[in-house]
């Protein structure tokens, strides 16, 4: 009998996981803070919340936080219909006040400033993030403050809180220079620029947008190319861009002679955009400077002023180590991508068979993984074919595919025995003179026999099984042959099965990327891959290969693919006509 999880506990659990998540981040603001999720509860604390409200996380986590915590003066419930910061919660909108108290756990009250703001939990989740410290008892006959587009600390601090979780969970450049757009304007300003120093040493105007409404609206006729930095110029944005240091600037600045060709640009920028106060900082890496973050005003009346600069620094040096981390991961990427392609072998010449194979990276800058193919003529003639995956991810993977694809085929070659002992050799090696840790494979021998049929011999390592399709759309699966995966110090005998591969038939090995999705069984990418390749078995083998891909392939996919298929030569010219 199952008994039912208490929704407390269910939610105090769902809470610990969001906090592991966001627990870093947090940290990183100096006062007190923590996450509620769309329901109230707290999902994510920092040490420093933990240390004002006398509360370990384990008090906190998973709690409503209005019900734990906000009560009136005298220590009383604090009615929701009476409490503003539950009103700004339920608004969805950034708000701020003083005077609210918080209980603690013996009773006593913490009296409190605090400012909530919205905050993207991900996977379309909203929260909302509140920051507090201990309330200072102001006179009431203090003087108004002056208007100011400043922020205050507490704003200051969720600003930099925010910065820093967004830019950090992204590895793609252009989501991080979108997200630091949405980050600044228009809360700091109403215009935008990003100029980039590429690999090349070359600079690059990449982003030029500015608050339109309650919409962000990108100036490409801004954007491009510009000319080189100089080398000892005292202008603003060339300082920036040596890493020099951060400048205030107006259009007063560059109404100069111009001393080098980013001046001309840079007073041609403050012409198209009006901004009548710019404060321009270096985006700088542990390692280099990557370019420049020039904040601009020109509806915000407001100029900027010397105390902003910390803060506008400590947002471009954010930015800049998360650009420098999606840059050395792409890099990285690109690099694992073009060596496994190189590694991957040309399908072989083999008189009346025809084959065809594809290898597709993974999607939206996930890593390149260890999948593999490999076809090619053995000694007696037969032709061998193998299919695999390597577990890893990136360089690492690459190589470990290398090397186990190159000892299979010196075992092959070189030792005329059936595929199951052929991959007891290779097993034995992997663990002992490789750092591949554990693969899944199919290797197989298809060969001509005495009466012109084909026969299919092979055995597999944990792989997901082969898929043989008749001329006449009949699809099986070939789950004989199964063992287990390589690397895990099996000791017992492989077994090997065998098929006959009719004329016209075709043969389809793949990897798990091909079937697998999210949320799904793996009965049902088989099913799919099934259903589909019987529709298009008389599509030529190119075709039939490009279109599987196309309609198999799991659109949540988060792996690399690799897909080797044979088709075996008909018997007759009507079938040649319709099979080829």
């Amino acid at each position: 009998m199952v008994v039912p999880e208490n929704p407390e506990t269910t939610r105090r659990r769902s809470a610990a996981t969001v906090s592991d998540d966001l627990g870093r981040a947090l940290e990183a603001i100096g006062t007190g803070a923590y996450v509620v999720d769309a329901e109230g509860c707290i999902v994510a604390v920092n040490s420093r919340a933990e240390e004002l409200l006398a509360r370990s996380a384990d008090q906190l986590l998973g709690h409503d936080a209005h019900d734990l915590l906000h009560r009136g003066p005298q220590g009383r419930p604090m009615p929701r219909t009476r409490c503003s910061m539950r009103q700004a919660f339920h608004a969805g909108h950034a708000a701020q006040g003083e005077g609210e108290h918080f209980a603690r756990p013996d009773g006593s009250l913490l009296r409190v400033s605090w400012l909530v703001s919205p905050y993207d939990l991900g996977a379309d989740d909203t929260g909302t993030l509140v920051v507090f410290h201990t309330a200072r008892h102001e006179p009431d006959t203090a003087p108004p403050p002056e208007p100011t587009a400043s922020l205050t600390e507490l704003e200051r601090l969720t600003l930099l809180a925010e910065t820093t979780t967004r830019l950090t969970s992204t590895l793609d450049a252009d989501e991080t220079l979108r997200r630091l757009v949405g980050l600044v304007v228009p809360r700091l300003a109403d215009w935008a620029i990003v100029d980039l120093i590429t690999e090349r040493d070359e600079v690059w105007r990449s982003v030029v947008m500015h608050a339109d409404g309650d919409s962000v609206v990108r100036r490409e006729d801004l954007q491009g190319p510009m000319p080189p930095v100089p080398e000892a110029s005292p202008m603003p944005l060339s300082r920036a861009l040596r890493g020099v240091a951060s400048t205030l600037a107006g259009p007063q600045t560059y109404r100069r002679t111009p001393d080098s060709g980013i001046a001309v640009e840079q007073r041609h920028l403050f012409e198209a955009t009006g901004m009548h106060s710019a404060a321009i900082a270096p985006i700088r890496s542990t390692r280099a400077v990557l370019g420049a973050l020039t904040l601009g005003r020109a509806e915000n009346p407001v100029p900027f002023t010397p105390a902003e600069l910390p803060l506008i620094e400590d947002i471009a040096r954010r930015a800049g180590l998360a650009l420098d981390n999606a840059r050395l991961y792409q890099r990285q990427r690109k690099v694992a991508e073009t060596m496994q392609n190189h590694l991957l072998p040309q399908m072989p010449g083999a008189p009346d068979l025809q084959m065809t194979a594809r290898y597709l990276p993974a999607p939206d800058a996930s890593q390149v993984g260890g999948d593999w193919y490999d076809a090619f003529r053995l000694s007696d003639g037969s032709t061998a074919l193998a299919i695999g995956d390597v577990v890893g991810h990136d360089l690492e993977a690459a190589a470990g595919m290398a090397q186990v694809r190159n000892m299979l085929r010196a075992y092959a070659w070189s030792q005329q025995e059936p595929p199951s002992r052929i991959v007891e050799r290779l097993d034995q090696a992997v663990q002992h003179i490789t750092d591949v840790t554990m693969a899944t494979m199919v290797f197989g021998r298809l060969e001509e026999t005495d009466t012109g049929d084909w026969r299919l011999s092979w055995t597999n390592a944990g792989h997901p099984p082969p898929l043989l399709i008749t001329h006449d759309g009949l699809a099986q699966y070939l789950t004989d042959g199964h063992g287990i995966l390589l690397g895990v110090g099996a000791t017992a005998p492989r077994p090997d099965a065998t098929a006959a591969v009719p004329p016209g038939a075709t043969l389809v090995l793949y990897t798990d990327g091909l079937i697998e999705a999210p949320g799904h069984s793996l009965d049902t990418g088989l099913n799919r891959l099934r259903r589909h390749a019987a529709a298009l078995v008389h599509r030529p083998l190119s075709s039939f290969t490009d279109l599987l891909l196309q309609r198999v392939r799991p659109t949540t996919n988060d792996d690399d693919v690799a897909l080797l298929a044979l088709r075996t030569p008909a018997r007759d010219d009507s079938l040649k006509s319709t099979g080829s």
